[in-house]
């Protein structure tokens, strides 16, 4: 991941994507730190030994009250991380145009979570993170996932300790859709539709994940083992996520494939000509201002002439005496 986070990106980049938010060099280090937290708060069950302090005192069994220091251990530590992500992604690389547009984004994703119910995984506001971030670029996705789920969760009223889990798992599929590689017209639409496809199924799988060792008696197949083989775990996760949340999971990969393809286009305008009209991290110049000044007419002098003199009348002059004549 510390690969596609090395570039911060232009304005503007391939395939129409617009960069909101640009991932610095300590932005990137941030986010790297908080996805690797993340993965360990999530898998965690798969690669712990039997003897780990963060089991407790337990026996390591799945359900044991010793076993509760490890979750809790990262829902400390997860809103810490992404508060310093938050404050990296916002300080000099977000302006107000973004702040304004992420706050309508995040209400529209919001408002749009509760309308599933919660039944059955109908949850419509994943092709819109899908969509942003693959027009606002990786950074706006990553920020817009994780507000927009702490917004739903205080307008449903479902703020718990999974909250972090949902927010982190939120983000990536932000991120990650502006991480895909151009596209257009209808191959654009295609990638998008898979990728929510996808990333429907693996939220849906992280989720599991974040709670499995909890829920399931010691003495179920389908339990998490302390210990065990790494592939005796996942074969066991599997047949969790199978009995217990597939039904959630297809459906929300279903409604992301469908609203991506019914309303993708239009959105994905909407979405462009805002970034367009926004021109984000758009160089500002101050210029001093210009002082006004008259004009000045330049006018050469008019020379005086001097008066004309008046000329003496002619005298008439005397007649011609005729030569010659009768006197």
């Amino acid at each position: 991941m510390s690969a596609v986070l090395g570039s911060g990106g232009g304005s503007v980049g391939s395939g129409g994507r617009h960069t909101a938010i640009r991932v610095r060099p300590r932005s990137a280090a941030a986010l790297t730190l908080v996805s690797v937290a993340g993965l360990a708060a999530f898998l965690w069950p798969l690669f712990i030994a039997p003897e780990s302090t963060l089991l407790g005192s337990g026996s390591g069994s799945a359900g044991s009250a010793g076993s509760l220091q490890a979750p809790f251990l990262f829902v400390a530590l997860l809103p810490l991380l992404l508060a310093v992500v938050l404050a990296e992604l916002s300080e000099g690389g977000m302006d107000a145009k973004a702040v304004a547009l992420l706050g309508v984004l995040a209400a529209v994703g919001a408002a749009l979570r509760p309308l599933g119910g919660g039944a059955a995984g109908l949850e419509p506001m994943f092709f819109l993170l899908v969509l942003s971030g693959r027009v606002l670029g990786r950074g706006f996705g990553f920020v817009l996932g994780a507000v927009t789920l702490f917004a739903s969760a205080l307008l449903t009223g479902g703020v718990g300790p999974w909250l972090p889990f949902q927010m982190i798992a939120a983000a990536w599929v932000g991120f990650l859709a502006g991480c895909l590689p151009p596209a257009r017209g209808r191959a654009e639409l295609a990638l998008l539709a898979g990728y929510g496809a996808v990333a429907g199924l693996l939220y849906g799988a992280l989720m599991n994940m974040s709670f499995w060792p909890f829920v399931a008696g010691p003495e179920s197949g389908i339990a998490f083992s302390a210990g065990a083989p790494l592939l005796e775990n996942l074969q066991r996760f599997l047949a969790f996520t199978l009995a217990t949340s597939f039904g959630f999971d297809i459906p929300r990969a279903i409604i992301n494939v469908v609203l991506i393809l019914v309303t993708g286009r239009a959105v994905l305008l909407a979405l462009r000509r805002a970034a367009r009209r926004a021109a984000f991290q758009a160089p500002v110049d101050f210029q001093a201002p210009v002082e006004f000044q008259a004009p000045v007419e330049s006018q050469a002098p008019v020379e005086s002439q001097a008066p004309v003199e008046s000329q003496a009348p002619v005298e008439s002059q005397a007649p011609v005496e005729s030569r010659g004549g009768t006197p």
